[in-house]
């Protein structure tokens, strides 16, 4: 079942259920998809699923940062939701522990040394933990290992 197909079942049945947060950010994500196609770039396959999901993710773990940063807690707390729903879409997430193996390979296989090599290791590190993994959490594994 791709994921334009499990969004429609889910958005009838979020629909039924009346739950309102719910049924708001299967909405957004389905608004984006929509985006994504009308804007010609084709018909939206898994890995374009997958951007647009973490896109959405993200710009609600930033706004929930940042309404938090305000003291707005009614918003946060509405992102915070909607956070919580669009996650339950995401693949497995990977353990810290994952990561930490998987930065120690790319190191390995680079030769990288030291922080300034952070670049050679963040760019593959990163395309082996696409869609497992939130970037600033391998940023965090990556630097751990080259400072040490």
């Amino acid at each position: 079942m791709t994921l334009k197909e499990r969004l429609a079942q889910d958005l009838k049945d979020a629909m039924r259920a009346r739950e309102a947060v719910r049924l708001g950010a299967i909405r957004m994500l389905n608004a984006a998809l929509l985006e994504w196609e009308k804007s010609g770039r084709g018909p939206v396959t898994e890995a374009d699923e997958l951007a647009i999901l973490q896109k959405q993710v993200k710009q609600r773990r930033d706004s929930l940062a940042q309404f938090e940063a305000a003291g707005r807690t009614d918003l946060a707390e509405k992102e915070a939701a909607e956070l919580a729903v669009l996650e339950a879409y995401l693949p497995a997430q990977a353990s810290d522990e994952e990561i930490a193996r998987i930065v120690q390979e790319v190191i390995a296989q680079t030769g990288a040394a030291s922080p300034k090599d952070m670049g050679r290791v963040m760019g593959p590190a990163m395309a082996r933990l696409k869609g497992q993994a939130d970037g600033q959490r391998v940023r965090a594994a990556v630097e751990a290992a080259l400072k040490g």
